[in-house]
């Protein structure tokens, strides 16, 4: 009897260990599920979701699409997720004209682990995100070759990872813009293309990135005087964007695009129209760099349209924005020069610490290598000891030679005992960057210096002031020269300009007063600029 009750209750505590064992089991499970959920909740679709998000509200309020983002970013651990929201951020400061701080988040990448490399993601977006602080800032040639370097790589261009193919639509998108800048209109219609060819119709972003791509096409058609094919498009455009309430920056842009077309036709009552109802859009957003836009267009069509009042109300409302921009987007220039630098430095410092730990288990042998090797030089030198003195001699005397004169070119020659040797090839590279300068308008920049130039071009200071003064007497001189030849082209060739007064034409095209521009523009032309209007306008009404 005993014996049978030991054997029930062995058998019933079996049993209850059993079951708490599968309750655990279920437990742990449930656990196990939960915590799984949680980690990945940051990553796959859930992250792809919550970024198409942020890029959204980049077109609907920058200063939300901030405070948004950063939010997703604190709780973000995931690196490559990181560096697309603070892509997403540094592009909404960079649209409120804050290019200090667009340079700032951008700067505050992750560091790279010194054991693991980065990416290839992480690789290719880092390089992008540094083409768009370029262009943002107006150094177009930085973010040109930066472009064309990655837009060489066969791996990127036939991937079909969906973050890879959105980046390379992104970089065709920046590529098309920096051809429009140089005015190489075929070439940015190319690139325009080529974006649209790996954008697809799955989230937000690529619709949006479609849009504007149609947005810039109708501006280059419009450059172009294509305006049948200009007009169908921007329309169509427009009366998209009209059915939709959550586009604001689209919408208030592509407006201020068609407003140029009416400003053209000199039909400047409509023109405002379009501008107005483009800011009313973005009027208590704070998209500075388009209110800039909107401001100097409504200031010039009020300006021909004789109303004195709303020409000095816009007028005064695009000097102070874009002095403000202007300062954010000098200082924005300089972080971003210093960064970079900083960056090459650790990158050797970097170089340095990896070959050396790769050296030191090599150090014996290598040691008895350079004694080897040493010996070896040294019995050499002696042998060809006076062949070395003749060679030396040879290449001072080839030294001390005076470089040739390029022919009706701006070459350095003996003149002048201070001035600087350059070398024909440097001379060729500077005098062609010169060229394509002064094909674009980019001299109509207020803040435009020799320094900010040199930057522009990546040419020495030093070099290009040399080949710049052997054209003209000095920087100023020359930019001034070519601001003056522009306005002069736009006097004879569109009658809009003829209507507006001189203080109108000195403030557009980029001099600091009044008085300042009739001096330079009669040491050039010979005589005032009323002058010269009254003569222009006596020709056209032969």
């Amino acid at each position: 009897m005993d014996f049978t009750r030991i054997i029930q209750k062995n058998t019933k505590n079996k049993l209850s260990r059993q079951k708490l064992f599968q309750n655990s089991r279920k437990i742990s499970l449930f656990v196990f599920i939960c915590c799984s959920f949680i980690t990945s909740g940051q990553s796959g679709p859930d992250f792809n979701i919550l970024a198409d998000k942020a890029f959204l509200k980049l077109y609907q309020n920058s200063d939300e699409c901030i405070s948004y983002t950063q939010g997703i970013l604190v709780s973000d651990q995931n690196t490559e997720h990181k560096i697309v929201l603070q892509n997403i951020i540094s592009q909404a400061y960079a649209m409120k004209g804050d290019y200090v701080q667009s340079v700032n988040i951008f700067a505050q990448k992750e560091e790279a682990d010194p054991k693991n490399e980065l990416s290839y993601f992480m690789q290719i977006f880092s390089d992008y995100n540094l083409a768009d602080q370029y262009q943002n800032l107006g150094l177009y040639n930085q973010s040109k070759r930066i472009i064309t370097h990655l837009l060489s790589d066969q791996k990127l261009l036939k991937s079909n990872d969906a973050a890879l193919r959105m980046t390379t639509a992104k970089l065709y998108q920046l590529q098309a813009l920096n051809s429009g800048i140089n005015k190489d209109y075929p070439t940015a219609f190319k690139n325009l293309d080529k974006s649209n060819l790996y954008l697809s119709d799955h989230n937000e972003e690529n619709r949006i990135l479609k849009i504007e791509n149609k947005i810039f096409r109708s501006s280059y058609l419009l450059k172009q005087n294509r305006l049948v094919e200009y007009k169908t498009l921007i329309e169509s455009i427009i009366s998209n964007l009209e059915h939709q309430t959550d586009q604001p920056f689209l919408l208030g842009l592509a407006y201020e695009n068609l407003s140029q077309y009416y400003f053209l036709k000199q039909d400047y009552r409509t023109s405002v129209e379009k501008l107005e109802a483009g800011l009313s859009l973005i009027e208590n957003l704070p998209y500075n760099n388009l209110k800039i836009k909107i401001y100097e267009s409504l200031s010039r069509n009020y300006y021909a349209l004789h109303d004195d009042v709303k020409y000095h109300q816009y007028n005064k409302l695009y000097n102070d924005l874009k002095a403000k921009t202007d300062v954010s987007s000098k200082e924005g220039i300089r972080y971003i020069i210093k960064f970079v630098e900083t960056n090459q430095n650790k990158n050797i410092e970097f170089q340095k610490l990896m070959f050396l730990q790769s050296f030191l288990p090599l150090a014996l042998i290598l040691f008895l290598i350079i004694i080897g090797l040493s010996t070896y030089f040294l019995i050499i030198k002696s042998k060809n000891k006076d062949l070395k003195k003749q060679f030396d001699f040879f290449e001072k005397q080839s030294k001390e030679k005076p470089q040739p004169v390029l022919l009706n070119k701006a070459s350095v020659t003996a003149k002048d005992a201070g001035s600087i040797k350059i070398s024909r090839e440097k001379e060729d590279e500077i005098l062609q960057k010169l060229e394509e300068f002064e094909k674009s308008t980019r001299y109509l920049n207020k803040n435009m210096s020799l320094s900010m130039l040199s930057s522009q071009m990546e040419i020495n200071t030093k070099y290009l002031s040399e080949v710049i003064n052997n054209k003209e007497k000095n920087f100023n001189g020359y930019i001034n020269k070519l601001r003056i030849n522009h306005i002069v082209q736009l006097l004879r060739n569109d009658s809009t300009f003829l209507n507006y007064k001189v203080s109108y034409l000195a403030e557009y095209s980029g001099f600091s007063s009044h008085s300042a521009f009739t001096t330079v523009f009669k040491s050039v032309t010979g005589m005032s600029p009323n002058a010269y209007i009254q003569e222009i306008s006596k020709t056209k009404a032969i």
